[in-house]
């Protein structure tokens, strides 16, 4: 009988005493009057090579060109400042999703369409991040992309690497992916074009 596996543990942060919430005099709603939009979380979760990025991207260009100021997270980016710190264990995951979260947070406080573009492989943590936004605030896309198109196409050879054995802990691979269960679209770009997966998204905005 296998043994239950053990929830990750986040490390415990305490505030400083000193610590106290300041009440800011503008409302994230009047903020948004100023920017005249809904702002939003677009949340892209899918394995390696399933687009992600790409759609992300294209998403973002299409709703800048059309006057909606919005702006792009991409997993990939984001490890090369805010979370350079973070590796690929499972709590370290959990953080990279954390942080995200909040950032992305504060961007639609501040009135922006925020797009992200992470693997974001748990459930858990993309239900985290969910709960911190109001309701219709926090949208999943899900790429539900087939693992043999998304090995098929290897982008950055990370499949070729992880099947080798040269990179641990790879989604899909060795490490799971849990599908999402309610997310509020799904893609399957292995069948659609990055144009069909953009208006798909915006269709439901």
């Amino acid at each position: 009988m296998d043994t239950p596996k053990t929830p990750y543990q986040l490390k415990d942060i305490t505030l400083p005493s000193s610590a106290v919430w300041h009440k800011c005099t503008v409302s994230p709603a009047e903020r948004a009057k100023l920017m005249q939009q809904t702002p939003r979380c677009i949340w892209l979760t899918g394995l390696s090579g399933a687009g992600k990025s790409t759609v992300a991207n294209a998403l973002d260009a299409t709703l800048h060109a059309n006057g909606v100021k919005s702006f792009l997270l991409d997993g990939d980016n984001v490890r090369h400042g805010l979370n350079k710190d973070l590796g690929m264990t499972e709590n370290d995951r959990a953080e990279n999703i954390r942080r995200v979260g909040e950032v992305a947070k504060l961007m639609v406080e501040s009135g922006l369409v925020v797009i992200c573009a992470f693997i974001s492989p748990y459930r858990r943590d993309r239900q985290m991040v969910r709960s911190t936004f109001e309701y219709g605030q926090f949208v999943e896309v899900y790429l539900d992309t087939p693992l043999a198109t998304c090995e098929q196409r290897d982008p950055k050879g990370l499949y070729k690497k992880a099947r080798a054995g040269i990179i641990k802990q790879f989604t899909g691979i060795s490490d799971p992916y849990e599908q999402p269960e309610s997310a509020e679209l799904k893609l399957n770009t292995g069948v659609l074009s990055i144009n069909e997966s953009v208006e798909s998204i915006l269709k439901i905005l």
